[in-house]
């Protein structure tokens, strides 16, 4: 199969039968083999209606059902699991992304060898006080933390090597840095491309403010884990060790002044507190090290690597 199509949603009854269409007509004018995976994401309109209708007129398109919202991610990351595709392209339901652009991201994976191609809508649509302008920040943000140099974090429209996606675990909000996990996985090549923003149809967008905090939220994780997850007494370890020699030396000072000025009340100095303060949450950064290699260690995939099996034959 050339492409799997991966479209997550919430309540878009009115803009799927136009955006299968759509759809349906690209793959046959370029003579893709495809399929085309719907995640209805706990809809309260008729969107699992629509979608069973389209799946009974044709097979190559699939539906996925939530019995509530998950999430963006959690929806990609069922989906992901099925998808069959030597492509995987994902978009979003509410025709802001055009499917006309599929084959020119297919190519830039399958020709170009790209891992993951990502979408960038330099001309948008949105509103710039709640969207565009905090898009922005959101992006050079991410570039500065993850070195990952993509003008468009979280377009929708994205293409993968179907390897990308079976080798990345998406959770939380981490549908925004899914460059990011792919990196982490050892997929590098990762490019960009200028894609079509068109204006919403039908509908309201179903997100708000709070997903720049989640964002954010979620990009210290990932920043976190993928450096330190496997190893993690490297960071509490460190970070208690120091913390812990900081506050002994302040109270060996404290001791030594004693002995030498038996006049010199310890207990009555606010250093002497700060000290123990101090040596206690080194203490605690020590044992939080330790307990994380005892989960790490006996962790299933402790030793899970992605091996390029082409290499070094």
């Amino acid at each position: 199969m050339n492409i799997s199509v991966i479209i997550p949603l919430k309540d878009e009854a009115d803009s799927l039968p136009e955006l299968t269409d759509w759809i349906r007509k690209v793959m046959e004018t370029n003579a893709y083999s495809y399929e085309v995976i719907l995640v209805d994401d706990g809809s309260t309109d008729q969107s699992w209606e629509v979608i069973s209708s389209i799946h009974q007129n044709d097979d190559r398109f699939k539906g996925i059902k939530f019995k509530r919202n998950y999430g963006k991610s959690a929806a990609l990351n069922v989906a992901f699991k099925e998808a069959k595709g030597d492509v995987v392209i994902t978009m979003d339901a509410d025709l802001q992304d055009s499917p006309d652009e599929i084959p020119s991201l297919y190519r830039k994976v399958m020709h170009e060898n790209f891992d993951l191609v990502s979408g960038w809508k330099k001309k948008r649509f949105d509103n710039v006080l709640t969207k565009n302008i905090p898009s922005k920040f959101f992006n050079a943000v991410t570039r500065k933390m993850s070195g990952i140099h993509l003008n468009d974090f979280n377009c929708g429209l994205k293409a993968y090597k179907n390897e990308v996606i079976k080798n990345i675990d998406v959770y939380g909000e981490m549908h925004r840095y899914i460059p990011v996990l792919a990196k982490w996985a050892g997929y590098s090549k990762i490019g960009e491309k200028e894609v079509e923003h068109r204006a919403r149809k039908y509908g309201v967008s179903k997100f708000g403010w709070e997903r720049f905090i989640n964002g954010f939220l979620d990009l210290t994780t990932i920043m976190f884990i993928g450096k330190f997850g496997k190893k993690p007494m490297q960071f509490f370890g460190l970070l208690g060790t120091a913390s812990f020699m900081i506050g002994f030396l302040i109270s060996l000072y404290l001791i030594i002044s004693k002995i030498i000025n038996l006049d010199f009340t310890i207990t009555n100095r606010p250093s002497f507190y700060i000290a123990l303060t101090i040596m206690m949450i080194g203490t605690q950064l020590f044992l939080a090290g330790f307990i994380g290699e005892l989960v790490s260690r006996n962790a299933s995939d402790r030793n899970s690597y992605n091996i390029d099996s082409t290499k070094g034959i």
